[in-house]
């Protein structure tokens, strides 16, 4: 069966956790970035058009998305079949059907669905207050400012993730990332 996962094989994917998860975090970060630099830009313009800003958004997400999931995709992909072939050699054995080889195989798949959705999931969420003005309901801010202070919210949170991986103090990192955030709509904003 080809999606048949045994006991062991998942053990070697669940010990490459670290890597999915510095995955997610990174590409999350950059979708979040993109996404307030984008509708940023939207406000300070003083573009109004909600659906002409949800096509530019989306399209940079799902972009995001695809480049998350190919670019992680083949640089795993290539990785783990250096590691399969220097282990192999090591070894002076063929390791492609042992659970180690069927590992190798399966990561690269996983760390790009978790590459690509990252940004893609986390920028619909920052997107989400342009939806809900599509359709017509009244938001007490601009759908804009909304989904800026959405982006906001959605950086602070991943570092605030960041903190507890790192098991420092998860405010003081969340502040962090929040600060970065805060530069690049500065910048944005001077411009």
């Amino acid at each position: 069966m080809l999606f048949h996962i045994d006991k062991n094989t998942m053990l070697h994917l669940f010990r490459a956790g670290s890597i999915a998860r510095r995955y997610m975090v990174t590409n999350g970060f950059d979708g979040a970035l993109t996404m307030l630099g984008m509708l940023t830009g939207f406000y300070t313009s003083g573009m109004s058009d909600i659906p002409v800003a949800l096509s530019a958004c989306m399209g940079a997400a799902i972009a995001l998305f695809i480049s998350g999931l190919s670019s992680a995709y083949l640089s795993e992909k290539a990785e783990r079949e250096k590691e399969l072939h220097d282990l192999e050699q090591a070894l002076i054995a063929d390791l492609k059907d042992s659970d180690y080889g069927h590992a190798s195989r399966y990561l690269p798949l996983i760390v790009a669905l978790v590459n690509g959705l990252s940004p893609f999931v986390l920028s619909l969420f920052i997107l989400s207050p342009l939806f809900v003005a599509r359709q017509g309901y009244e938001l007490p801010l601009s759908p804009f400012l909304t989904a800026i202070a959405t982006g906001l919210l959605c950086i602070f949170i991943l570092g605030v993730f960041l903190g507890r991986i790192s098991n420092t103090l998860w405010l003081w990192s969340g502040l962090k990332a929040l600060f970065i955030a805060v530069v690049t709509v500065a910048v944005i904003l001077l411009l």
